[in-house]
């Protein structure tokens, strides 16, 4: 979902701590967030609404420790036709329920208000109604955190109190935008076992205008905002930081089990929660540093192996140029994974070559490899292997590539960034069955096959 435009100045403003006001049902040990990712339907979303939803988003982009985390539960966006996976958030005195689209692609955490008439004609469902909160407080437009967040065109900001709101316009690379103010209000999550937590001044986007197909689109419906959780200075990951030591994880489960299992976001790391993956099962990769944009978790790639042989791929198609062209991102918010052409061709050249099960007939798709499997109880599929920097080795199973299009037809999942200077993208299909932990403090990206069947 992500690729905000903007690229934050003055990150050192972001580094506090926000006051905890409760933990209802929770232990004097608690230190951690367990939020459940919502995933609601066993089954994908219609592969042709994904893709088409992915592709807009990208296209302008591709043109161009024990005791100190956090768990929420996730819900994937399957029951409302999306491959994005939402965030129970409660906002406001008294709270307000709402759903947020988790998102490791952009920073802006906001909510859809009762001002954005647009929004609830939409049937985007509920809206935050700011005058039913006693806690609700906008900022000022000269407080420093308003330097955070880009302001609209020809903004001006007085010193009266009438027209000194904290005004911004978050844009995402598709040219979809919010805007709204920029405020601090009570935020509730709602964690496992039926807990609470609640803190004060969370800063967020109160939206009073949503247009253009990320926050509009297909992929946003059942949605009423967006949970950023990117590196910048106004995601969740960095305000909740300093309490749960700037770690923050995920677990996305396999949607095609029925009943689905509940899909988890921790604050605080992997390791928090007793019985959880620890260090010794976890494969690590450095987190790279973009300056170009400093929101999104880049990842090196250095080999792409197919049943275990190596494909000839020069390592400049994966690197960054010194204009932050280029480059790998993980990304939870967006559904395929997409790769630079070149390597884009060669694996799925390999994959056409290995695979010998007959094609479909009569059937069209918007992937370049799909294959029959009526009668195979038990396709056999190439396995694919991703060396990262580091030495590390992310094989994921077929399924996470091998996408169910329709009944016995599969297809490779994978699509291709056509442009020199864009980047490809891991995303959340690829991540299924992965413990992944976003280490700030050390930038380092864990991830592990234990752990993800945590309940």
């Amino acid at each position: 979902m992500g690729f905000s435009l903007f690229h934050a100045i003055a990150f050192f403003l972001s580094l506090f701590t926000l006051p905890f006001v409760s933990g209802a049902g929770v232990s004097a040990g608690f230190q951690y967030l367990k939020l459940p990712l919502l995933r609601k339907n066993p089954f994908p979303p219609n592969p042709a609404k994904t893709l088409s939803a992915d592709s807009r988003r990208l296209s302008a982009l591709f043109t161009s420790v024990p005791g100190r985390r956090a768990k929420l539960p996730v819900t994937s966006g399957a029951n409302f036709g999306t491959g994005q996976y939402f965030v129970q958030l409660r906002v406001g005195t008294p709270a307000q329920e709402l759903f947020l689209v988790a998102d490791t692609g952009s920073d802006l955490v906001w909510v859809t208000c009762s001002a954005c008439r647009e929004c609830l004609s939409r049937g985007n469902g509920t809206a935050f109604l700011t005058r039913r909160s006693s806690s609700f407080r906008p900022l000022h437009c000269f407080d420093s955190k308003c330097k955070l967040v880009p302001p609209p065109a020809n903004a001006t900001c007085r010193r009266t109190r009438r027209g000194s709101a904290c005004r911004y316009e978050y844009s995402y690379a598709d040219g979809s935008l919010t805007s709204g103010i920029f405020a601090r209000e009570t935020t509730t999550f709602n964690v496992n076992s039926g807990r609470a937590v609640t803190f004060k001044n969370v800063e967020l986007g109160c939206s009073f205008e949503a247009s253009g197909p990320s926050v509009t689109g297909p992929s946003f419906n059942g949605a009423q905002g967006v949970l950023g959780l990117g590196r910048g200075p106004i995601s969740l990951a960095t305000q909740l930081g300093r309490r749960f030591g700037n770690k923050f994880s995920y677990c996305l489960k396999d949607y095609t089990l029925a009943p689905t299992p509940t899909s988890y976001l921790l604050i605080g790391g992997a390791k928090a929660e007793a019985g959880a993956v620890n260090d010794t099962k976890m494969n690590f990769t450095p987190i790279i540093n973009n300056p170009l944009s400093p929101t999104f978790y880049y990842i090196g790639i250095e080999n792409i192996f197919i049943d275990n042989v190596k494909l000839p791929i020069s390592p400049s198609v994966w690197a960054t140029d010194e204009m932050g062209n280029g480059g790998t991102i993980l990304d939870s918010g967006t559904t395929l994974t997409f790769l630079v052409e070149p390597a884009y061709t060669r694996i799925v050249t390999e994959f056409k070559r290995r695979v010998k099960l007959p094609k479909p007939a009569a059937f069209t798709s918007t992937f370049d490899l799909c294959v029959n499997v009526s009668g195979v109880p038990n396709p056999s599929l190439p396995q694919l292997s991703i060396q990262l920097a580091g030495g590390s080795v992310f094989s994921p199973p077929t399924g996470n590539y091998f996408l169910d299009t329709a009944p016995d037809i599969k297809c490779l999942s994978l699509q291709p960034v056509t442009s020199s200077s864009g980047s490809s993208v891991i995303g959340n299909l690829m991540q299924q069955g992965f413990v992944f932990e976003f280490d700030n403090d050390h930038s380092r990206l864990g991830f592990s096959r234990h752990g993800c069947s945590l309940s």
